[in-house]
């Protein structure tokens, strides 16, 4: 079958108590992720939910003859919303459940739990000269409770927010260190299960980025021209994890309750987090944490350079950023792509209908601005109210170029084909390739097309050389272990090592390259050589030749040229490059030469040029002539595609370089149960999106519908990566939204966390929306 895999970069808005809806969410994609692993494996499953999902990709398989993979790699998140990405990163690493994450937020996202302990009213009398206070604030004409709480709860919230309103007064109510233990709790319980199957592919890359605000901020130099050099005060503050399909733990236990009790301490509330709270709770757990220099080193390098570490305050990430896009943007780069790829953009936004003004027409209302609405919405909704237009509109510009390059290569392909025909279409055998004849092509077919492009051949091979060489310092600069120079001066080494021997020209005359510049491209090109299969891999999908191929033997070709590009993109990466790499990176300002060798004979191309070739020649065997033939023009004639598209393409050819769709997920978007959005069905936008801090039952509605609009956009979402014309019929959706949403009522039914009332309800609403 046809081999695809959407992949998913999912953004985790900050949302405040509406956290609780987006953890449901968060949820089932975990679940897909697993039932996708499943299906791919042929293990049985054993979760109702994931047979549900698993139900959807057989019909995928049976419908559009692909088999589908389930991939969230890049996750962001802001705020609580970045706790939820967390924990999502860590499941999907290693295959372990949500479900301590579900018991934090059902049990102990309460704010008489979240409250220091030295901060609590120590009787109903504490503060009584307070009460009178307290009560006109929470019960007079128009107050915020009256206005934004349903009737039933409105007791509970004022009881719970009078205790915090009388806890300490000009300090955060919430304890830092309390939260920090909460986090590191659910940590430790999700350790303590059984472990499951990575939801990763081996080796694939899992980026998590979540936001923080560096309260005092750090000096950042900025180039101008005059004065050369001037500084501002950076506060955004990114704190980034990597780790890959196989790895055991995404980091350090110490780290990940570090950047959860960073991004979500949301100000006034909780105090900022400092260096010393996570040193106190790792000293009080016991837990080593060998890589604290390096870890805030890495997130806070000009604290670091400044030694002033221990003075840094750390708040709430979306005060500055409450919609992290550009951060899941940056980890496109360099990111590989040995199967066909659907890349998906998801955002999950619980309230997307939210104004601070209010929901009311009433004009006065409008212009009122109380205590509580100043207050809360300053710091809850502005922020996320933020336009995300800008970012969109980055992502579209991303596909339009690649959906223009992909215009001007099918543009050139009559005269490139022609060209190639001329070139070597009287050559014997060649529509019958061998391994060795395909080596030799190539090499001719190279060296014609640098002849043949004239002037632009010397800036084709500059583009290319200086691509490489940012390539290969960003390969060493993120190797070089401790205090790291800038990346520029790396550069600037390599650089002046390549001129010493001998390319600071690469002309070579009228015959293109120089012989010094050959050797250069063999040995270090790795890029050209992925381009070259990405450009094999597009003519085999069904839009192209592929389309005149039948099934089987276009699947035959399309195995030889994805395992042909996994060779070469495994060696894409500062793993492959051994233990002694580090060593030889951080010498590279004064031996260049070491770091550089390194790479050349650890990925020795020359060797692995002939494996590929052979994979090649294998593959194409099984084509029909036609096809055969047309393929090899393509294989044969990508330099001159090549030096037409590089200008335009720059590094980026490293990249999954394709169209990307944006997604949503949000109670607007999910209506197979019940429209409306979120005022038909959530209750922690109460309060201004406060409400289930002050209602346990609240949190259980929100997320419960969190898990039951996820499974609704999800099915929605991988449904859609079929062709247009290879849609499922919409009952066959039904029936699978059906199975999935009255599973997973069942499954929270026997977890016997949320009330046995509300989830036979939903059962009930369920069952009468979607009959069987």
């Amino acid at each position: 079958m046809r081999e695809k895999e959407l992949r998913i970069a999912l953004v985790c808005y900050g949302g405040v108590s509406l956290a609780v809806y987006m953890h449901g969410v968060t949820k089932e994609l975990w679940h897909f992720a697993r039932a996708s692993h499943d299906f791919r494996s042929g293990e049985p499953s054993g979760n109702p939910v994931q047979r549900a999902y698993r139900d959807l990709l057989t019909a995928i398989a049976d419908q559009g003859e692909t088999r589908l993979r389930v991939i969230p790699d890049i996750l962001t998140g802001a705020s609580a919303g970045g706790l939820n990405a967390i924990f999502l990163a860590e499941g999907l690493l290693t295959g372990r459940s949500l479900d301590p994450l579900t018991r934090l937020w059902l049990e102990r996202a309460d704010s008489d739990v979240l409250v220091a302990p030295e901060a609590r009213p120590g009787n109903r009398f504490s503060k009584l000269w307070a009460q009178p206070i307290v009560e006109y604030a929470l019960r007079r004409p128009g107050n915020a409770v009256s206005r934004t709480v349903a009737v039933e709860t409105r007791e509970e919230v004022r009881a719970k927010l009078s205790r915090l309103i009388r806890s300490r007064w000009f300090a955060p109510p919430f304890s830092g260190i309390g939260m920090a233990r909460m986090i590191d709790d659910a940590l430790v319980a999700m350790a303590e299960q059984e472990d499951g199957p990575p939801l990763v592919p081996p080796g694939h890359p899992v980026d998590l980025f979540v936001t923080a605000t560096d309260f005092r901020g750090s000096r950042v130099p900025l180039r101008l021209h005059s004065p050369a050099l001037a500084t501002e005060t950076e506060h955004r503050l990114p704190i980034s994890f990597r780790a890959h399909g196989g790895d055991t733990t995404l980091a350090p236990r110490p780290e990940l309750v570090f950047a959860a009790r960073a991004t979500s301490s949301f100000p006034g509330a909780f105090p900022p987090l400092t260096v010393a709270e996570i040193e106190s709770l790792a000293s009080e757990r016991r837990l080593d944490w060998n890589s604290r220099d390096a870890f805030l080193s890495r997130i806070m390098p000009h604290h670091a350079h400044a030694h002033d570490l221990d003075q840094v305050a750390l708040i709430d990430g979306a005060v500055l950023v409450g919609a992290p896009f550009a951060e899941a943007i940056a980890a496109l780069s360099g990111r590989p792509a040995t199967r066909e790829v659907d890349r998906r953009f998801i955002y999950i936004d619980p309230r997307p209908d939210l104004r601070i003004t209010g929901a009311g027409n009433d004009r006065q209302e409008q212009k009122e601005v109380g205590f509580f609405s100043s207050i809360f919405g300053a710091l809850s909704a502005i922020p996320r109210e933020q336009p995300i237009r800008d970012d969109l509109e980055r992502i579209d510009a991303h596909s339009r170029e690649a959906a223009r390059l992909r215009a001007i290569v099918e543009g050139l392909r009559p005269e490139v084909e022609a060209t190639v025909d001329r070139l070597l279409g009287r050559t014997l055998f060649l529509d019958r390739p061998t391994p060795e004849r395909l080596t030799k092509w190539r090499r001719r077919a190279q060296q014609a097309a640098a002849e043949q492009a004239g002037f632009a051949f010397h800036s084709y091979a500059r583009s290319k050389f200086t691509g490489i060489v940012e390539h290969l310092a960003g390969l060493i600069h993120r190797a070089i272990p401790g205090d790291r120079p800038v990346r520029e001066s790396v550069i600037g080494a390599l650089t002046g090592h390549f001129e010493r021997e001998g390319l600071g020209s690469l002309s070579g005359g009228k015959l293109g390259a120089s012989g010094d510049a050959i050797d250069f491209f063999r040995a270090h090109d790795l890029g050209f050589r992925i381009r070259r299969l990405r450009l094999l891999a597009r003519r085999l999908s069904p839009n192209d030749i592929g389309g005149t191929l039948p099934p089987p033997k276009r699947e035959i070709a399309r195995k030889a040229v994805y395992d042909a590009l996994s060779i070469y993109t495994r060696l894409d990466g500062i793993e492959v490059l051994g233990d002694e790499f580090p060593d030889l990176a951080g010498k590279v300002l004064s031996q260049p030469d070491g770091a550089i060798a390194h790479i050349a004979e650890t990925r020795d191309l020359a060797a692995t040029d002939p494996v590929v070739d052979a994979l090649l020649a294998e593959g194409l065997a099984q084509l029909p002539r036609e096809q055969r033939r047309a393929m090899l023009l393509a294989y044969l004639g990508f330099p001159f595609y090549d030096i037409a598209t590089l200008p335009l393409l720059g590094a980026r050819g490293f990249d999954e370089f394709e169209p990307i769709k944006i997604d949503r997920i949000s109670p607007e978007d999910a209506s197979a149960i019940r429209p409306g959005g979120a005022s038909t069905c959530l209750r922690g936008i109460e309060f201004y999106n406060f409400g289930a801090f002050f209602s346990r039952a609240y949190r259980e509605n929100d997320y419960l519908w969190g898990r039951l609009h996820g499974a609704d956009r999800m099915i929605d979402i991988v449904a859609s990566t079929l062709e247009p014309e290879q849609t499922l019929p919409e009952t066959t959706l039904t029936a699978i939204r059906r199975e999935a949403f009255l599973a997973i009522l069942d499954e929270e039914e026997k977890a016997g966390l949320c009330r046995t009332s509300l989830v036979t309800a939903l059962r009930a609403e369920v069952e009468e929306k979607l009959p069987a």
